[in-house]
């Protein structure tokens, strides 16, 4: 019995990346529902790290985000990710509104192979998981009102020498101006660790 809890506290890196991009997955969705960038009706709930949560339905959508998240598992594997960046848009002024940043910790023994892996109760990872994803969605209670139809576009921060697909482009960084921050909870797989906050355009910046 205590050789099976072992095993399943066992963390490789491709087992982290898995979680990592679940967890990329998961945020990503909570927060296009939570800021209203897509009608409420266009997602549908499932359960997750104990939660009910609420991802697209739209099946374009749901493709594109196999595609980008199939390329970002890809860049995790080989520990190329330094962060991961939503941006929100205001579609009428161009204006970035919301910036949400995750950057990624590696630890320095992980790299193509599984040959080091970590030891991590899942239970306490899924916790702190959960924590980050129950901060999002009370994020309502502190974040500007979207004034307009809002956009979002997606970043990574990989190392120079990454291979990038030719659909990709090179984005600026989308800074956002006189910006308030928020920083977020985090999560640690041991073999990955992942920082959360939020940058937004702050409303007394005008006055």
């Amino acid at each position: 019995m205590a050789t099976a809890q072992v095993a399943e506290n066992i963390i490789t890196l491709k087992g982290s990346t898995e979680i990592v991009t679940e967890f990329f997955s998961c945020s990503i969705n909570t927060i296009l529902y939570q800021r209203g960038i897509y009608p409420a009706e266009s997602f549908k709930q499932i359960q997750k790290y104990g939660l009910n949560m609420l991802v697209t339905d739209d099946d374009k959508l749901s493709d594109f985000f196999t595609k980008f998240l199939h390329q970002l598992s890809n860049w995790l594997l080989k520990g190329e990710v330094q962060k991961l960046v939503l941006v929100i848009t205001g579609i009428e002024t161009q204006e970035v509104l919301e910036r949400w940043v995750f950057e990624v910790h590696a630890d320095n023994g992980t790299g193509e192979s599984d040959s080091t892996p970590a030891s991590k109760p899942k239970k306490e990872i899924m916790a702190e998981i959960q924590a980050i994803i129950r901060q999002i969605t009370a994020s309502v209670s502190f974040l500007p009102i979207l004034e307009e139809r809002c956009a979002f576009d997606l970043l990574v921060y990989t190392d120079k020498n990454s291979e990038v697909p030719a659909l990709w482009e090179e984005s600026d960084p989308r800074y956002i101006k006189d910006s308030a921050e928020v920083r977020l909870r985090s999560f640690s797989t041991k073999v990955h660790k992942v920082d959360a906050m939020v940058a937004y355009k702050n409303p007394e910046a005008d006055i």
